[in-house]
């Protein structure tokens, strides 16, 4: 049961980011003027993250869905979901009205900031969860024949 709530939690987030990143790479100035209405970065730099972000998120996610490399895309989908959850925290205590951006930079969706953060909220736990069932799983063929889950 944990290898297939491992295999599960994995694939979940890997398509949650390789979707996200894939529809913000399909109209980066949308999602940079989603970013600048966060209002935390100076105005060159939300372009800069509007630009690399998607990308990181989709590389993460395709690293997720191949099973290769599972805990370094952990940590940055991790990362990155801790910095999300930091922004929305910033717009809920400072009171602006905004749209997430997370998965529809064009404005299709209107998401309110308390739902994106518990939606991220969730998406953490899901790496926490994947983290260790991922540490479970390799440690429990140390000691035995299966050498290779040791690895």
């Amino acid at each position: 049961m944990k290898r297939f709530c491992y295999h599960l939690f994995r694939l979940i987030l890997a398509l949650i980011f390789i979707y996200a990143g894939a529809v913000k790479m399909q109209d980066v100035v949308a999602f940079a003027s989603h970013v600048a209405a966060y209002q935390i970065l100076p105005y060159a730099m939300n372009y800069l993250v509007a630009t690399t972000l998607p990308y990181m998120e989709f590389l993460a996610g395709i690293i997720l869905l191949l099973n290769a490399r599972v805990r370094p895309a952990l940590v940055v989908v991790g990362g990155m979901n801790l910095v999300f959850m930091v922004a929305l925290v910033s717009v809920l205590l400072r009171g602006l009205d905004i749209d997430c951006g997370c998965f529809d930079p064009s404005g299709g969706q209107d998401v309110t900031v308390g739902v994106a953060l518990l939606r991220d909220v969730g998406l953490m736990i899901l790496v926490v969860l994947t983290w260790w069932l991922r540490t479970n799983e390799r440690n429990a063929g140390c000691g035995t024949r299966d050498e290779e889950a040791c690895r």
